[in-house]
């Protein structure tokens, strides 16, 4: 067995070596058919015992020269395969003509018609095939000292249509490995391509989810930290109350950011996160944390009762905590927010409204964000910032609308219209 493999590793190098030396193939076989062809000149078909004879005839010089010119231009098979096979069927026809009997110098014609049908289209080797075909055949049937109905006549006939059909055939099969190699690089590049437009996806949510969290508690945290700061040491029960509520609010952040984290783990990874994603039912507690924080919320409902796909649920709760940690940390220490949750047919209509003051710039003009909201996401809005840009994201990836625009008379209005239909087509 281990003979066998090794013997199998030997052909396998040498093809790859011929394979990348394709001259030195070429070569060979030029050397290999002249040999042949030699041989063959010693044959006289028509011997004494009435059958083909070896060494009763041996080739003159000038059926040398042909044989020697038709073998030597097969190296260039190649690289001028038309060329080579109109010199090595004139080789032929001169043989044919003059040689009595004629030597098989018709042999390298044969190899280069194999090479012009594996190299060129369908319809060049049929037309091409052809016309070699007639003119060999026609010439050993004319021009040679057999008659025009003998064996030999018959064979150079049957040889050159093998040679068309066997070049046509490889051809063929060449192109069609061809295909399947291109059509599989093509679906491994289009599977590369998903994969990285999924992770993509699948980055751009995860950065969201992080910035709903971080933004909303720690807003909560620098408010609850200011007041603590600030009434310390007049109300020191005031201060511990804050800041108990600035460690409630870290411990829920951190719990948000190791959830949301812990989907980058790998599948195998310990501490796998096994808490639901937030949504509408955990709203009254997320309003609870702006209440603690000094903002005063209202709430209206109509959905209650109503099972929401997940992907909707969780974007209305990040709609709502987003819109209101806004609401705190820009519309200024008096506003007032109300938030409405209503179902209305297919679709679950979310609201947010703040009566607070816009915020100027130093130049007392409105700042906005990148799109034109007056939100932002820092304590200089006019640079912009990502919390519009996030929710209008969410609600677009499942086929909503979102407006965020200031209302008349002062205050902003958040308002998104989720579809209760998944983008995919299923009902819920």
């Amino acid at each position: 067995m281990r003979g066998v493999t090794s013997l199998g590793n030997r052909v396998g190098r040498g093809r790859r070596w011929l394979r990348e030396h394709p001259l030195a193939f070429d070569g060979a076989l030029a050397l290999a058919v002249l040999v042949c062809m030699v041989v063959g000149s010693f044959v006289d078909p028509h011997g004494h015992r009435h059958g083909p004879s070896f060494g009763e005839r041996t080739p003159d010089a000038r059926s040398v020269l042909l044989m020697l010119t038709g073998a030597a231009a097969l190296v260039w098979r190649r690289r001028r395969p038309l060329p080579v096979l109109l010199l090595t069927g004139a080789a032929g026809v001169v043989e044919y003509a003059e040689g009595d009997p004629a030597a098989p110098v018709a042999m390298s014609a044969v190899i280069a018609l194999y090479t012009v049908a594996s190299r060129t289209d369908r319809p060049t080797t049929w037309r091409v095939g052809l016309l070699t075909m007639t003119v060999l055949t026609g010439a050993a049937m004319l021009l040679g000292a057999a008659p025009w109905y003998s064996q030999e006549n018959l064979g150079v006939f049957a040889w050159t249509g093998m040679a068309a059909a066997a070049g046509d055939a490889v051809r063929s099969r060449r192109a069609f490995v061809d295909a399947i190699r291109e059509r599989a690089e093509r679906a491994e590049r289009t599977r590369e391509e998903e994969a990285r437009r999924r992770v993509a996806e699948e980055r751009l949510r995860i950065a969201r989810d992080l910035h709903d969290v971080v933004a909303h508690h720690i807003a909560l945290v620098n408010v609850q930290a200011g007041v603590a700061a600030h009434v310390m040491d007049k109300r020191p029960d005031q201060a511990k109350e804050a800041l108990a509520h600035v460690r409630e609010a870290s411990r829920s952040a951190l719990g948000e950011l190791r959830a949301t984290v812990g989907l980058l783990r790998q599948s195998g990874d310990p501490e796998a996160p096994t808490e639901p994603a937030p949504g509408l039912a955990v709203l009254d507690e997320l309003l609870a944390t702006f209440r603690h924080a000094g903002l005063p919320v209202d709430l209206a409902r109509t959905d209650r009762g109503t099972t929401l796909p997940a992907a909707v649920d969780l974007a209305a709760y990040r709609i709502i905590q987003e819109a209101l940690t806004n609401v705190r940390k820009h519309a200024g220490p008096d506003a007032k927010a109300e938030v409405s949750v209503v179902r209305v047919g297919r679709t679950v209509e979310v609201t947010v409204l703040d009566d607070g003051a816009p915020a100027t710039a130093p130049d007392g003009a409105a700042h906005r964000d990148g799109h034109g909201d007056r939100h932002g996401d820092g304590p200089d809005r006019g640079h912009g910032g990502h919390g519009l840009i996030g929710m209008r994201e969410r609600v677009t990836a499942l086929g909503g609308s979102l407006t965020a625009a200031p209302r008349y008379g002062g205050g902003f209005r958040v308002h998104a219209i989720l579809p209760l239909t998944a983008p995919t087509g299923e009902a819920t």
